[in-house]
């Protein structure tokens, strides 16, 4: 097929129609790319079944496309950028020696090999949301803590073969050489992340011993407050307050640890103190009362409770008040201690007594 002369025009080496195929495959590759990286999206968000996980095809779009684009473009840069050569007047040296040719095909392989690791170190975030959201759903907390530290540890590996990979294809290192001489000085390196290391290790022994998993109410170094995350260097805990403390992974092997969540009941200790006026047949009522509507409560242990006319304070009579809450739930806790301290109230007031405070009396002599 003969093309017209103005097709045959050559400008730095190539002709009309070289820049014209060129042109038409970064065009047709512009058209078909969005047509691509949709089916891709469409057959990844089918096969991992993502909805069921209210995980919509557009937000799955979202996460996987854009670096998905950037590959398909490369692809299509390169598949073009083949239809032309350099121009002999530039007198490049071959690629296989330092030169224009070498750094830019060495930029392009480095460009290219970044964006493939980024569609799978998205991939895996995907898929790690997709199973964060199953493990939610199991009655096992287990899998809650371990599914997250996976999740880091594949990312981790997935970063460390595209870092070989790069220095291997993409700068001919030899990478068993490299790995050689880093073993040479793998001792250095480990007495000075010597920190990190010893989270590492404490991060594997909380999966190994579990002294806590995801979702359990735990005390350590002062803190109070329910896990969310066990990482490769530290624990996340989520305070009362909504705020979050960060623990180092061995501060929570080695620290005195209270995992509130294994509790299967609740202590309340307190002391109602009654003023002096109070008669003693009054106080026994009171007590016996208290005791009884305690042991009535629903959530409360059965004859677990214990109230005592204890001691004769500075200025109050003093009665303990123990109990036992059949449930670790925090939440449970205050509200059965608000709905008791109401009805303590109410029974003190019924036998007219009432609740003393700090009170000083002073005798003046003549």
């Amino acid at each position: 097929m003969e093309f017209p002369a103005f097709f045959q025009h050559v400008y730095f080496d190539n002709s009309v129609l070289d820049y014209t195929v060129f042109a038409l495959i970064l065009l047709l590759g512009h058209l078909l790319r969005g047509f691509f990286t949709g089916f891709i999206s469409r057959f990844f968000y089918s096969v991992l079944n993502a909805q069921a996980y209210n995980l919509t095809k557009q937000e799955f779009s979202q996460q996987l496309r854009p670096p998905l684009n950037t590959v398909v473009f490369l692809c299509v840069l390169y598949v073009a950028l083949q239809q032309l050569q350099y121009p002999l007047s530039w007198a490049l040296k071959p690629a296989d020696e330092f030169g224009l040719r070498m750094i830019a095909e060495k930029l392009f392989l480095l460009v290219l090999a970044v964006a493939v690791f980024r569609v799978i170190l998205r991939f895996v975030h995907i898929v790690g949301e997709i199973l964060v959201q199953r493990a939610a759903a199991t009655d096992n907390k287990m899998d809650d803590q371990i599914v997250p530290f996976a999740i880091e540890i594949i990312k981790v590996l997935v970063v460390v073969l595209g870092g070989l990979t790069i220095m291997s294809s993409v700068f001919d290192v030899n990478v068993t050489a490299l790995a050689t001489g880093l073993g040479i000085g793998g001792i250095a390196i480990a007495m000075a992340s010597k920190e990190s290391l010893e989270n590492l290790l404490g991060s594997f022994t909380i999966f190994l011993d579990k002294p806590f998993t995801y979702g359990d109410i735990v005390t350590v170094n002062g803190y109070t407050g329910t896990v969310e995350k066990v990482g490769f260097r530290s624990t996340r805990i989520r305070t009362f307050d909504k705020s979050v403390v960060t623990v180092p992974n061995k501060n929570m092997v080695n620290a005195e640890l209270d995992n509130l969540g294994v509790r299967p009941i609740r202590r309340v200790r307190f002391d109602i103190g009654l003023t002096y006026g109070t008669s003693v047949d009054q106080i026994k009522t009171i007590v016996e009362e208290v005791e009884a509507l305690i042991n009535a409560h629903p959530h409360t242990t059965t004859d677990d409770a214990r109230v005592r006319f204890a001691q004769f304070g500075s200025s109050s009579l003093d009665i303990m008040v123990v109990y036992f809450v059949d449930s670790p739930s925090w939440d449970l806790l205050i509200d059965t201690k608000q709905t008791i301290n109401y009805q303590i109230m109410e029974v003190v007031q019924k036998h007219g007594s009432d609740f003393a405070f700090p009170t000083t009396t002073v005798h003046l002599e003549k």
